[in-house]
């Protein structure tokens, strides 16, 4: 046993430690769901059921009706849609005839929107009528050939492609052209090498690239992760939808939850706690991708205790640090076992996650899923030992192609076959990797590294703070220094507990340096739309003050 997996001794009883991986593709796990359960549901939406062998047959005539317009296998198409089965419906679509899908996020203004069709060369672009106000105006500046809007009404119904009750006037929807095309998709022969989905993020780097993922890869790691689950069963499982499916999480884990039959129970806005716990209780879910803000924010719910989520088995938190005191709530509430993983789009995107059987490890990324290897290296590339804090550089099946017309990135980000992820980690004496922060975001204090993450998880432990994000700011002596922005619980606020309160607290709580010397009380703090905290725009906020 190497020291790099010395985690095998804590290995999960009943997952292989390598899986096989068998020749299939994204639209393979949809083919056989839909012949294996047609009449199972596939998607919750406001109430609404759709089955698998409907979305098949949805998927087949999307398929028909973009090859009727000319497009061919490679050829890229923009989706733009919120929590729905449209998306489910257009991405597979796509798939069908070989296309390669670039989801884009609903939160995007006219120029993110315009950059992304033209850096990932868009030949068409699906999205709901909503976002007509923002993609009208710059269609004619990118290289989009065909554009076409949804306004979701068919999916408000069991049957999306029945005749609707009530016709409405004005320019077509693409629900009305799919619906008089016949569901005869083309042959397409699709190989796991060919590109699936062009996934954008900051990656390693901050600015927006299009990470090459492939049918291969992506399929790779759905097997990989799902052999987790040990007590999953297939076509019974209910998946809570509350991230967005444009994000490569929720992204993943809908291809998941579509290769074992299971439901995807689909949350409208997933902001409003009240609106998830609704979907729970309705549907019954099992499985619960989240992200700690929002575990945290069912945990704070008015009346939360009143409500049934027994129903819940299995959470995976990503995209950041899961709190232990979140965990613990959440689990008391609930009996599930939440759990915190570990990934990034450039692996498709899983790499490591705690188990859900045997030894875990609250405030670690746990260890590497099968097939997959971690390492812990100095900028020299150099394997480092236990303890030491270097970058986690990782590799695997799932691993992207690589950045789409960005040959030198791609160099500076995979080498010798290893991906290096941007991020300070270690791996501790039982084998589990620990995040440290970002390399980007690493504040240096008086000499000491000071990782924004970790000092962010300790604020959490005084009982006030609701949220909170810590940054390295310039002080009157021209040193970097640390500096945390602060959300009150809201029972807090008129207790008359100050910035100094939280700065003391710090110092008598965390070593000398890590505490924050500088406290700031703020109303929100700035989160991507799977919880991430913004360090960027909290850094954007100190400099509009000098």
């Amino acid at each position: 046993m190497s020291d790099q997996k010395i985690y095998y001794k804590y290995w999960p009883e009943g997952v292989p430690k390598e899986v096989e991986i068998p020749d299939k593709n994204l639209v393979d796990f949809l083919e056989d769901s839909a012949k294996e359960y047609p009449n199972n549901v596939v998607t919750y939406f406001m109430g609404f059921e759709l089955t698998y062998s409907k979305l098949l047959d949805i998927v087949y005539r999307v398929a028909k009706k973009l090859t009727d317009i000319g497009l061919k296998k490679g050829d890229c198409v923009a989706i733009q849609f919120t929590n729905n089965p449209a998306f489910i419906a257009y991405y597979y679509g796509i798939l069908k005839i070989g296309g390669v899908v670039t989801p884009i996020s609903p939160l995007f203004k006219k120029l993110e929107i315009k950059r992304q069709l033209n850096d990932s060369d868009a030949k068409a672009y699906i999205g709901w009528e909503g976002f007509s106000g923002l993609v009208d105006p710059i269609i004619a500046e990118t290289g989009v050939m065909h554009k076409f809007y949804s306004n979701l009404s068919p999916y408000l119904s069991n049957d999306p492609m029945a005749p609707p009750e009530f016709p409405t006037g004005g320019d077509p929807m693409i629900e009305d052209l799919v619906r008089e095309t016949p569901p005869n998709p083309p042959k397409v022969e699709i190989n796991k090498e060919d590109l699936a989905q062009l996934q954008y993020t900051g990656g390693t780097t901050g600015f927006p690239k299009g990470a090459m993922l492939t049918h291969g890869s992506i399929a790779a790691n759905i097997f990989q992760a799902e052999s987790w689950f040990v007590e999953k069963e297939l076509g019974k499982e209910v998946l809570l939808a509350a991230l967005p499916f444009y994000h490569i999480y929720m992204g993943f884990m809908m291809n998941m939850c579509i290769r074992n039959g299971w439901n995807l129970a689909c949350v409208f806005n997933p902001r409003e706690a009240h609106e998830i716990i609704e979907v729970i209780e309705a549907t019954k879910v099992t499985v619960f991708p989240g992200v700690a803000a929002i575990y945290n924010n069912l945990n704070n719910y008015e009346g939360i205790e009143n409500h049934d989520m027994s129903s819940i088995k299995y959470c995976l938190s990503s995209a950041g640090p899961l709190p232990d005191d979140v965990r613990k709530t959440f689990e008391n509430l609930t009996g599930s076992k939440l759990r915190e993983a570990y990934g990034l789009t450039e692996m498709s995107p899983a790499v490591t996650a705690n188990p859900f059987e045997g030894k875990f490890k609250p405030g670690t990324i746990g260890m590497p899923f099968p097939n997959t290897d971690v390492k812990i290296c100095d900028s020299n590339g150099k394997t480092l030992g236990i303890g030491e804090v270097g970058e986690l550089v990782t590799r695997g099946p799932q691993m992207m192609k690589g950045y789409y017309k960005r040959e030198e990135e791609t160099k500076n980000t995979i080498k010798d076959g290893w991906l290096w992820t941007g991020d300070l980690a270690f791996m501790d004496e039982d084998g589990f990797f620990v995040i440290k922060d970002r390399l980007k975001n690493l504040i240096k204090y008086k000499g000491h590294s000071v990782y924004p993450t970790e000092v962010e998880d300790l604020l959490y432990y005084h009982e006030a703070i609701q949220e909170c994000g810590v940054i390295g700011i310039i002080d009157d002596e021209s040193k970097e220094n640390i500096k945390a922005y602060v959300v009150l619980k809201e029972e807090y606020k008129d207790k008359g507990i100050t910035e100094q309160d939280i700065v003391s607290w710090a110092k008598e709580n965390m070593a000398f340096d890590k505490y924050p010397r500088f406290v700031e009380f703020i109303d929100e703090i700035p989160k991507t739309i799977v919880g991430k905290v913004l360090h960027r725009e909290l850094k954007d906020l100190e400099a509009l003050k000098k």
